[in-house]
């Protein structure tokens, strides 16, 4: 166009082709700025401009603001601006972009012993950002966010404040820790609403003593495209499998347990525990069905469900990581379950789990209560 040919000119030579695009979809290029300029020029609103770049009015909105220049004051004391320049706008763009970029405090020798004195003194970074605006009233290049400061800590490629510094906050971690809202695990996947934690779980659950106590998680396929579903009870280390050729979705997932469990007697299904998986978000559901409580683990914590996670790593020899888990069909689940059980466990003084999961239900046939063979 006309603008980008005179931009050409303005900026003293050929415009090599690379720098006529945005680096990223998610940022303004050159040409977009040209438009911003000539469509601001004939005085066409922000929305409209917004409308023909296809971008946020907001955004169009914040690079007017930026692109502009300081122009002396007018007679009633107000600022003037000169108006928007696409290619003084590009450069402090492509200025901004580059990394690395020093920080705040390493730019400012006496903002960044300020702070060192206060982390000294062991002073939160919320508590030094508040005192230098009271320290410092007149003084704005005496700021810097809490989070600017917390920043210098950890990210040590900034040079910014000494390493030991780290020792001088309250929590004395060497890593920062996310500040997520409450519904959100430590991964950031939302929580599973109504979960109760492990640590309520009965006190008989823990000693195995007492059987029809199941552990249950998925083993994942190829890019996480296919699961299957794995129970194992606490006392004897029977498996079962739950098949779910096609999604782990909540409701699937829900339908699939129940349909397991129902398979055995009340006493044998007393409770199960579960990773923070999102596919037990209808965990309400599968209890109130099958009379189990359901309790979920603490995040990355997977000894809590010890005898489960080693179930899996046995099965991995019938189905490998990196494979499409799917193309086993329910005969196929059964026939491995009834392998992985007849197996002889150390555990079990070389019983396999089959025969003493068997003399559990024939107690329980015999008795009605579930105890330890």
């Amino acid at each position: 166009t006309t603008a980008v040919r005179r931009w050409v000119r303005e900026a003293g030579g050929v415009m090599p082709s690379h720098l006529l695009r945005p680096l990223s979809g998610r940022y303004l290029g050159p040409v977009e700025r040209v438009m911003i300029q000539s469509n601001a020029a004939v005085g066409m609103s922000v929305r409209a401009s917004a409308a023909v770049l296809g971008r946020s009015p907001s955004t169009v909105s914040r690079e007017l603001l930026r692109g502009r220049r300081l122009n002396g004051i007018d007679a009633a004391g107000g600022q003037r601006y000169q108006p928007y320049n696409a290619v003084m706008a590009q450069a402090r763009a492509e200025r901004r972009g580059l990394r690395p970029q020093a920080g705040k405090l390493s730019l400012r020798p006496e903002l960044r012993r300020y702070v060192q004195k206060q982390l000294n003194k062991k002073w939160s970074p919320e508590q030094i950002s508040k005192s230098l605006v009271v320290e410092f009233p007149s003084e704005e290049l005496m700021r810097v966010s809490h989070e600017t400061i917390y920043h210098s800590i950890y990210l040590q490629t900034r040079g910014s404040l000494k390493k030991e510094l780290v020792v001088k906050l309250r929590t004395g971690r060497t890593l920062r820790k996310s500040h997520r809202g409450d519904d959100r695990n430590s991964r950031g996947v939302k929580r599973i609403p109504g979960m109760v934690n492990i640590a309520e779980r009965p006190a008989e659950v823990d000693d195995r003593a007492v059987p029809g106590h199941w552990e249950g998680d998925l083993i994942v396929g190829t890019v996480n495209g296919s699961q299957i579903g794995t129970l194992v009870e606490r006392t004897t280390r029977y498996c079962m499998l739950v098949h779910l050729p096609g999604t782990r979705s909540a409701d699937v997932m829900a339908e699939a347990l129940i349909a397991t469990m129902k398979t055995l007697p009340a006493e044998l299904a007393k409770t199960l525990t579960w990773d923070q998986g999102i596919e037990m978000a209808k965990h309400a559901t599968v209890s109130m069905a099958t009379d189990m409580e359901i309790y979920f683990c603490d995040p990355h914590s997977p000894w809590q469900r010890g005898s489960n996670e080693n179930t899996n790593g046995l099965l991995r020899q019938y189905f490998p990581k990196g494979t499409d888990l799917s193309v086993h069909s329910k005969e196929h689940l059964e026939f491995v379950a009834r392998e992985l059980n007849g197996r002889p466990r150390k555990t079990l003084g070389w019983k396999s789990p089959a025969q003493a999961f068997s003399e559990l239900l024939l107690g329980v046939q015999q008795t009605g209560v579930a105890t330890t063979p």
